[in-house]
């Protein structure tokens, strides 16, 4: 089942701090909701350990992550595929895209799209989405809090 989610937020730091965030795994580790770790691998690969919570299933996921089309300070393709074992899997990437708003702020612009499959796939495509929203949305928002903040 695909999906995508769409948004942006303005965060309240020029973009080269922003970029730094992007690529800092303690920052990311912190924003992204449910990470249990985070580790780079090499400059432009992690692997990472989240729980999540979707309707009545709570699945631990164990996953990859690799930074694509890298234009610093500017954008890139974030990608990530995580097996949660009997709850299924679940893949996706984001094109994320910086840009200056004034010296002082940046707006960060996402469209991610994910594909989820087994058990999860289950729970309709409604509640899927709905929680997806929900998760980029908090990633985003604790992400802007850390770097503007």
């Amino acid at each position: 089942m695909a999906l995508v989610i769409e948004g942006e937020e303005r965060i309240t730091a020029p973009v080269e701090k922003v970029w730094a965030a992007l690529n800092d795994p303690e920052i990311l580790k912190d924003a992204i909701p449910g990470c249990q770790s985070l580790e780079m691998k090499s400059p432009t690969e992690m692997a990472a350990t989240v729980v999540l919570k979707i309707g009545p299933i709570k699945a631990t996921f164990n996953g990859e992550v690799t930074l694509k089309n890298l234009k610093p300070p500017h954008s890139y393709t974030i990608q990530g595929e995580g097996k949660g074992g009997i709850a299924g899997f679940a893949k996706g990437g984001a094109d994320v895209t910086l840009t200056p708003d004034g010296e002082d702020a940046t707006i960060l612009k996402y469209e991610a799209k994910a594909d989820v499959g087994g058990k999860i796939a289950q729970l309709g495509s409604r509640l899927i989405t709905s929680t997806s929203k929900k998760l980029a949305g908090q990633f985003f928002s604790t992400f802007g809090e850390k770097v503007g903040g």
